[in-house]
């Protein structure tokens, strides 16, 4: 008997072990909901939500396709896998390589263990751009692009199909979950995530490139897709040849014809790349949940004490900067929130409140339906100046609240105990007079907290500790190897030019005092 071990792919088209295993024999199709991975620090009830409706449409198509049924267990994945592998006999379990977090990569050794003992093969297929145990990343994007433009795997055409015991999925309390409300979650599961994907290339994402910087517009305008390609509801393949075959019918249209121009498409598959070569870095270097990339760095975090007053407003959305705060409550109501928004978030607790990332990472991770580890951690560091590879962005949150919610609409919404103040004191109400907090009613330790940081006064002190750590004896080079083993090749494919290793070593050495602009976060 085969088992096709669902994780993060929860779908039939596009997913190669289980087409393997259909032809190779009866198939039980198996998902594990551990207990023990729901208990971590980064795991969330609003992601088990979604993955639960992810969940009940595949059980939903398998049973249109085959009259098949999902089997789902409650337990460790070892101890699953034994008690089936007793009741009925495993030959072979077949999956997709996952890019977890360690926990997950302690598991699936776990799990190559038990198979090794008990003479099954376990077959795993790659499921994106990313690529185990590569030597360099010299040639990666040549791979990437295989991967992507390979033909996609179409759904079995036939399967015989295994059930054990009754189909139900486990409710967030039978897994140790606590509640978690987000009532403005957006939908789990395949058919949601073809509606966006299909919205966003019919023109809702025409002006992605434009709006994707700001909290107004950027929920409307961006592709939505980071829950279906987290939960693998989608394929990033599916997605890759759905936006190059937009791009191709758009380029043969006349500018005004075309209802996505060819800069947002550009923008968008640009994403898709930039996706996988994040996860890249994780899949080889597991260890940059929980260490700095760059060894000073990694010295320096831990000498830090993590503020508990200062991690309680940041993550209650209690700052007293308004719009550190209208971000932080939007994103505990929807559990997503744009790119941009999180780098401030995670650098505004990195650089102004001092926090460690490790801390503040995971109480982000909790609250993003679209937890995607490979990404989020190695975006972690890189917003928090753990890499030695990337120009330091120390954001000002005072500057992005004027350049992305100019008129206030954002930070009324989220914060509506000061949304009668005039746009005057609305991005800064410190500056109030107390003349003027009586004249507007609004008493700053009342009714809004004070700020809890001067973030003038934050960002200097953060550029002096960072400007300490990178003048260390070693850094340059601790810095070259990070490069080596994570950075980017994408702009490196000509020979080098003399004088670029300095250029490389002023960028390590500048700060951007502003934050950076959409297309500045690849490192």
């Amino acid at each position: 008997m085969h088992v096709v071990w669902f994780k993060r792919d929860l779908r039939v088209v596009d997913h190669q072990p289980l087409a393997d295993a259909a032809r190779a024999g009866p198939v039980m199709c198996l998902y594990i909901a551990e207990p023990d991975y729901w208990a971590l620090p980064d795991t969330s009830g609003r992601q088990w939500e979604a993955i639960v409706e992810g969940l009940g449409e595949l059980d939903a198509d398998l049973g249109r396709r085959y009259g098949a049924r999902l089997n789902v267990r409650v337990g460790g994945a070892v101890e699953v896998l034994a008690a089936i592998h007793e009741t009925v006999g495993i030959e072979r379990l077949w999956s997709h390589e996952e890019t977890g977090n360690l926990w997950t990569y302690a598991r699936d050794r776990a799990v190559a263990k038990f198979c090794r003992a008990n003479a099954i093969v376990w077959t795993e297929h790659r499921q994106f751009g990313v690529f185990r145990r590569l030597a360099s990343r010299d040639n990666w994007a040549g791979r990437w692009g295989a991967m992507m433009t390979a033909p996609i795997v179409p759904a079995p055409a036939a399967m015989e199909s295994l059930e054990l015991g009754p189909f139900e999925i486990p409710a967030a309390g039978r897994l140790g979950l606590a509640p978690d409300p987000c009532p403005q979650r957006q939908k789990g599961g395949r058919a949601a995530g073809l509606a966006h994907l299909q919205s966003f290339l019919a023109g809702r994402g025409a002006g992605y490139v434009r709006e994707m910087s700001s909290p107004l517009t950027a929920a409307e305008s961006c592709s939505r897709l980071s829950l279906p390609i987290a939960t693998g509801a989608l394929s990033m393949r599916e997605i890759f040849q759905a936006a190059s075959r937009t791009r191709a019918e758009s380029a043969a249209q006349p500018p005004a014809a075309r209802a996505m121009p060819l800069r947002a498409l550009d923008a968008f598959i640009g994403r898709l790349h930039w996706h996988c070569h994040f996860i890249q870095k994780l899949e080889s270097e597991p260890e940059l949940e929980i260490r700095s990339a760059h060894p000073l760095h990694e010295e320096e975090r831990s000498h830090r004490s993590t503020n508990a007053v200062h991690l309680d407003a940041w993550i209650s959305g209690r700052t007293g900067l308004p719009f550190v705060d209208a971000c932080m409550r939007s994103l505990r109501a929807s559990g997503w929130i744009n790119f941009r928004m999180r780098a401030m978030l995670m650098a505004f607790a990195s650089y102004h409140l001092e926090l460690d990332w490790t801390v503040t990472g995971a109480a982000l991770a909790r609250l993003f339906t679209d937890y995607e580890p490979g990404i989020h951690w190695p975006q972690v560091q890189m917003q928090s100046g753990q890499t030695g590879i990337n120009t330091p962005r120390i954001y000002n949150p005072v500057k992005q609240s004027f350049d992305q919610d100019p008129d206030g609409a954002f930070i009324r919404k989220w914060v509506p105990e000061i949304a009668h103040l005039p746009l005057s004191f609305l991005h800064e109400p410190w500056r109030m007079s107390e003349a003027d907090q009586t004249l507007h009613g609004c008493r700053l330790g009342r009714d809004y907290p004070q700020r809890i940081v001067d973030p003038v006064e934050a960002a200097r002190a953060a550029k002096a500790r960072l400007t300490a750590v990178r003048r260390l004896e070693g850094y340059r080079p601790a810095g070259k190897a990070v490069l080596a083993k994570h950075g980017s090749r994408k702009r490196r494919g000509e020979p080098r030019r003399r004088g670029a290793a300095r250029e490389i070593a002023e960028r390590q050495l500048a700060f951007d005092l502003a934050g950076p602009g959409a297309g500045e976060t690849k490192g």
